[in-house]
């Protein structure tokens, strides 16, 4: 035991000694952070397109001032005005990475992407760093190991109006000799943080005005495969990417720190397809994959962007679980197919007269068919007790025939293939007895008549879509413009119902009581198609109208109607006819005839033929043919 004055003395040297080293240190600390920022500031390190890419900056300038961030969201910057100011953010950046010791603030925790960045560029030691450890961020990556990563392009779902131009997401695969890496895999989505319960009309206009916020997800890729393969029966294609591991490793850090942090989420341009890009921008610099997305930004579009960028090293399709289902339903005769159906419904038809007459193999198949179809029932539904136990039954007496071989389906046309998703047309044409010359605009997406290839038959997508019309004698006018257009005929059959659709709204002109106007309009219909071969079909709706006309007795006058037709693909071209009609109050109706026939030139340019022939009260009819040119972009 020292004596109580050495005891002080001792006491005073090491509370000296300790507040010596601490400014010692500060001040290494503090001319250090001084001279890092000076060469980042020689180095411009804050126009560095990484830098830029990394905090979702845009702009053109020589000024930091002339850049803001496209994120809103504060927990994605250091300092209060990092938004708006690389270069503030950038020195924030430099001084917490030589500072901060706590992992739940610390850059070198929160955004991993960035801080690496920096200390390589401006070469900083290991051992000038803090001792860190980022508890949160090493847990997460013993579940996030990827040695590959894929595009994913679920394709397009009609019944959903945030997937009717089909979805982008990315699958970070692990090591290939880790069992069925798919089921390893982890997806990283970005979407809209949309409310349960939220219609699809109120859904349509916040994600069109900016209603939402959009958030990285990343989860287990065998959940998206139950999303979109076996509930919404949509096929998947997988796109892998050749990303080094450094770009991948780039990547994975950089979605750690997105994860959780909104983002603005626009319906067209700034959307789960857009984000996806910029995440491979981030992980491959030198690539401009988001440059010419100004208005929109479709999956399938972005899709081949990635693809033209020499990104992608293979395809690999994996079909629906209908789709697969509906492929060895057409498979086998006519005459089997009921008997499938009842199987379904009552395992006791395996002891029937016309199920043992069967050969082995085709016993084999209506089993396997019933039992599928049964599933297909059940998906997305409430666990069924009976529909389960049949299952079992059936899956019981498949064991008691020979394994067969896997079912491989016929690959289709890879959606980027099909032509490109913008269109201009010129035709030349004669209305109403009046010669004209048309230029027309899409901006989006598909018709029921142009190449199917890449492209989910009877199903039509527009969205703005314009046609101006020089007559002769009568100038320039706006013949009709298309706000938005889809009409889904999907072929009903023995074991599948669906309805078939359609709805259209815009502007457009009519001939009524002698005088030819732009009116507005919302039209739609339901009802069903039936496939006469596996390339036409037919199909019938009960429609409604509602129009704004001022030749009309009333401001808005509504009608019912109808529309029938025949859709038929052959090789190189499309035709469809129709017959529709509406009858409005007071005895005012028209009825139509309408052919169009396209003459597919290849991918991305065709000529249309296009006549129509209608008739109205008091003995009215007239006729519209025009012969145009089709270029897609």
């Amino acid at each position: 035991m020292f004596h109580p004055l050495l005891n002080n003395t001792i006491s005073t040297l090491f509370v000296i000694t300790l507040a010596t080293c601490a400014t010692d240190c500060y001040a290494v600390t503090s001319e250090r952070i001084k001279a890092l920022t000076e060469k980042a500031e020689n180095l411009q390190l804050w126009r560095d397109k990484e830098w830029l890419n990394l905090l979702y900056y845009k702009g053109d300038g020589e000024q930091a001032e002339d850049y803001s961030s496209v994120v809103s969201d504060s927990r994605f910057f250091i300092i209060e005005n990092g938004k708006d100011n690389p270069v503030t953010e950038l020195n924030a950046t430099i001084t917490d990475i030589l500072s901060s010791t706590e992992e739940s603030t610390a850059a070198r925790c929160r955004f991993v992407a960035r801080s690496n960045w920096l200390i390589d560029k401006l070469a900083i030691k290991k051992s000038e760093l803090p001792e860190l450890r980022c508890k949160a961020y090493e847990e997460w990556r013993k579940n996030v190991q990827p040695q590959q990563v894929t595009l994913i392009f679920p394709t397009y779902h009609l019944n959903s109006p945030s997937s009717m131009y089909g979805h982008t997401l990315l699958r970070l695969d692990p090591e290939k000799d880790k069992g069925e890496s798919k089921w390893l895999s982890v997806a990283v989505n970005f979407g809209a943080n949309v409310p349960d319960g939220e219609n699809s009309i109120l859904y349509t206009y916040r994600g069109l005005f900016g209603g939402y916020r959009g958030l990285f997800i990343t989860d287990h890729y065998f959940k998206k495969i139950q999303e979109y393969n076996r509930i919404e029966h949509r096929d998947i294609w997988e796109y892998h990417l050749n990303l080094t591991q450094e770009e991948t490793e780039r990547l994975v850090q950089h979605v750690w720190e997105v994860q959780d942090i909104t983002f603005p989420y626009y319906f067209f341009d700034e959307n789960c397809t857009y984000r996806i890009l910029e995440l491979l921008e981030i992980a491959r610099p030198e690539v401009e994959l988001t440059e010419d997305y100004v208005l929109t930004a479709i999956p399938i579009d972005t899709v081949k962007t990635v693809k033209d960028a020499g990104m992608v090293e293979n395809v690999s399709y994996r079909p629906a679980r209908v789709t697969t289902l509906s492929y060895m339903i057409n498979n086998i005769p006519e005459s089997q197919r009921s008997l499938a159906i009842s199987l379904s419904e009552d395992i006791s038809t395996l002891e029937s007269d016309e199920f043992k007459q069967l050969t082995t193999e085709e016993q084999s198949d209506i089993i396997d068919i019933s039992y599928k179809y049964l599933r297909y029932q059940q998906s997305g539904n409430a666990r069924d007790k009976q529909s389960s136990k049949r299952s079992f039954q059936l899956l019981k007496a498949r064991t008691q025939y020979a394994k067969g071989e896997k079912i491989k389906l016929p690959e289709p046309v890879k959606p980027d293939e099909g032509h490109h998703s913008k269109r201009v047309s010129a035709a030349l044409g004669q209305r109403l007895n009046n010669n004209y010359a048309e230029l027309g605009f899409k901006m989006s997406f598909h018709d029921l008549e142009d190449n199917i290839h890449g492209f989910l038959q009877g199903a039509q997508i527009n969205m703005f879509t314009g046609q101006l019309r020089a007559e002769e004698n009568e100038g320039v006018s706006l013949y009709k413009l298309d706000i938005i257009d889809i009409f889904s005929l999907t072929p009903r059959n023995q074991f599948f119902s669906p309805m078939s659709w359609r709805i259209y709204s815009g502007l457009e002109r009519q001939y009524t009581r002698g005088i030819d106007q732009l009116t507005l309009h919302v039209s739609g219909g339901g009802g069903g198609s039936w496939a006469l071969t596996d390339d036409s079909q037919f199909y019938t709706l009960a429609t409604g109208r509602l129009e704004a006309n001022k030749q009309m007795d009333h401001a808005i006058e509504p009608a019912l109607g109808f529309a029938a037709g025949l859709l038929a693909h052959f090789t190189g071209n499309t035709a469809r006819l129709e017959l529709s009609g509406e009858h409005f109050p007071h005895d005012m109706y028209r009825l139509r005839a309408q052919y169009t026939h396209n003459f597919v030139i290849n991918s991305n340019n065709s000529i249309k033929l296009y006549a129509k022939h209608e008739w109205q009260e008091n003995d009215t009819e007239f006729s519209d043919i025009n012969l145009g040119y089709q270029y897609y972009f």
